[in-house]
């Protein structure tokens, strides 16, 4: 029988074979392939010395083509939980130098323990994701065990923040489970994603693909829309993996953190007074005006590459957390259209379930018209952002700096939709539609009476400016109650951060339901 002192150094020595996955050979081609080993990527997630791992010595179950002669303690995936910042998160990395980071019944289930463990204690779920796929050997086994998750993703939604990093590949079914987590992040080069693969693509369909072009980190982020921020590298993907966790809380009963700033929420912007053009048709740059109106250095945008005519992302105003939703007018005049739309009613519905306030900057001249909009269903995505708004119950600030037109004034966060203040810059322009096109509808047929074409041109000029003076402008908004106040630029930091402050303590409730039916 063995003493204590020979089974102490049997388990040393199972842990150190556990701790170096699937080998020094397969450790190294993970490095030379540009990429972090499972470990690695924990280790620079947490907090030093935070980690606590679960199910070490786990091995698989399967006795069929010899596997019963090939196991790896973990089984292909590290779990447990650490800290970030000082707040537990739990964490799952799959481990590419076992089995490929191939998913077995037994993985499934460790994965599946720290989800419910999260659930239980009201913690983020962080899913660090290098996985070939589905362990083929196991079958059915293994797609039962994708199904387990992917239930639990569903059940976590909306309840703890779920956070997924893919840094390897993500093929197959294996995608599904980062697609119902609430972020997606990928390293550019060293990562992909997608349901079949280049191999598949070309036996199906003949098309001769790479895998970077089919499912790289670029097409996901400018394309697809499926990941939100792309990392150089697996270091950078982590980085913002931490930075965005902060603006978030632990669980959907708790507010976002606080955090201590030295910014004064009086600093006076008086750039503000001036950044938007005399030509109402000139672009300036809506980053800049976020930029100056947050606290310094804290606004971090998400979907960077994809739909920017609309800006999203977060941000702190006197240290509290924050959404921002703003059109862009430096892009198709940021004008809503299909993408646009649903990247903002995704990040808007976020905001709301985890108690996360909203400021929206306004200047949209529409939505974008035309057949290619029509036939993709821009009625129902127009309807989700709409949705999204009227839904939400968080503080909810929203400033006009320019142009808010018709439908889409309402859409993007209009009084109505139970905004809770609502601003104006003097230059806002708040009405059913532009000028030029109201003048053609109203005024239209008698100036196609008028012959000589310098008059007609004189007197659609004259009554284009007179809509202007009577219409475009905030104060007719303003006389019935739709804006709150129309402010000067350069006060608009102050004037959102007491408005923050007086919300703080907002109570709104929606009606009893099972689930509202937003329009998918």
């Amino acid at each position: 029988m063995a003493t204590n002192l020979e089974k102490l150094e049997d388990l040393v020595e199972k842990r150190s074979e556990a701790l170096q996955g699937g080998g020094e050979k397969r450790l190294s081609k993970q490095y030379q392939q540009g990429k972090l080993t499972a470990r690695d990527r924990i280790d620079l997630l947490l907090d030093k010395g935070s980690f606590e791992e679960y199910d070490m010595f786990v091995i698989h179950r399967l006795k069929d083509f010899g596997m019963e002669d090939h196991s790896f303690y973990t089984d292909g995936v590290v779990t447990g939980h650490g800290t970030i910042d000082g707040r537990v998160v739990y964490v799952f990395s799959q481990d590419f130098t076992i089995f490929g980071g191939s998913l077995s019944e037994t993985f499934a289930k460790k994965i599946c323990k720290v989800m419910d463990m999260a659930m239980k204690v009201g913690a983020p779920i962080i899913g660090l994701n290098d996985s070939g796929g589905a362990r083929i050997q196991e079958g059915v086994m293994s797609l039962s065990g994708y199904a387990e998750i992917f239930q639990r993703n569903i059940m976590a939604s909306g309840v703890v923040p779920q956070l997924s990093a893919i840094l390897g590949p993500c093929a197959g079914g294996a995608v599904y489970s980062p697609a119902l987590t609430d972020f997606i992040l990928m390293s550019d080069k060293t990562s992909y994603m997608f349901v079949t693969g280049p191999k598949v693509v070309k036996s199906v369909t003949g098309e001769i693909i790479t895998p970077e072009n089919l499912g790289g980190a670029n097409v996901h982020n400018s394309k697809s829309g499926v990941s939100h921020l792309m990392g150089d590298n697996d270091q950078d993907t982590i980085k913002y993996l931490r930075k965005l966790i902060s603006y978030m809380p632990s669980n959907y009963m708790e507010a976002p953190p606080i955090v201590e700033t030295t910014d004064t929420i009086d600093r006076i912007e008086e750039k503000l007074n001036t950044i938007i053009p005399e030509d109402p048709k000139k672009p300036y740059s809506m980053k800049e005006v976020i930029n100056l109106i947050v606290d310094k250095g804290s606004f971090l945008e998400i979907h960077k590459d994809y739909a920017k005519n609309i800006i999203i992302g977060f941000s702190r105003f006197n240290g509290r957390s924050v959404g921002i939703v703003a059109n862009n007018p430096s892009y198709i005049a940021g004008v809503l259209d299909i993408e646009a739309s649903k990247k903002a009613a995704r990040f808007v519905r976020f905001c709301d379930a985890f108690n996360i306030p909203l400021v929206t900057l306004v200047d949209v001249p529409g939505f974008l018209p035309g057949s290619g909009q029509e036939y993709g269903g821009i009625i129902f995505h127009g309807a989700k952002l709409l949705f999204a708004y009227g839904e939400a119950t968080v503080p909810k600030v929203t400033v006009t700096l320019r142009k808010s037109y018709g439908g889409a004034h309402i859409v993007m966060s209009g009084k109505q939709l139970r905004g809770d203040v609502n601003y104006a810059w003097p230059s806002a322009e708040i009405a059913v539609m532009g000028a030029k096109g109201a003048v053609e509808v109203l005024e239209g047929r008698s100036l196609s009476k008028i012959t000589d074409k310098e008059v007609r041109q004189k007197e659609i000029v004259k009554k284009e400016n007179e809509y202007t003076k009577r219409f475009a402008n905030p104060y007719q908004a303003a006389s019935h109650g739709f804006v709150d106040d129309i402010i000067e630029p350069r006060s608009t930091r102050f004037r959102i951060c007491r408005s923050l402050e007086m919300l703080s303590n907002k109570k709104e409730k929606n009606p009893g339901k099972k689930h509202s039916n937003i329009p998918l």
